[in-house]
């Protein structure tokens, strides 16, 4: 199951929090971004359970504000390769 998470942290937390959720092997993408929100997470678990716990941690995390959790619709686009 792949989903895309978007994080709000505590103001200047953004770095650490980023070096921090880099060890978690299912992250696959992990970017700083401008806007609303402050980190764009890739996610790729083998079920949907993955995902609710990746969320869960997020959530009780300290410096985590926010999150906002978009799950993949397989059979609706994929990369550019795919096509």
């Amino acid at each position: 199951m792949q989903a895309y998470i978007l994080i709000n942290c505590q103001t200047g937390r953004e770095a650490n929090l980023i070096s921090e959720l880099k060890e978690l092997s299912e992250i696959t993408e992990i970017n700083g971004i401008w806007g609303k929100y402050d980190i764009f997470l890739k996610v790729s678990t083998s079920d949907p359970i993955g995902v609710e716990q990746i969320v869960k941690r997020l959530r009780n995390h300290p410096d985590v504000v926010d999150t906002y959790t978009m799950h993949v619709l397989y059979g609706q686009g994929g990369t550019i390769d795919d096509e």
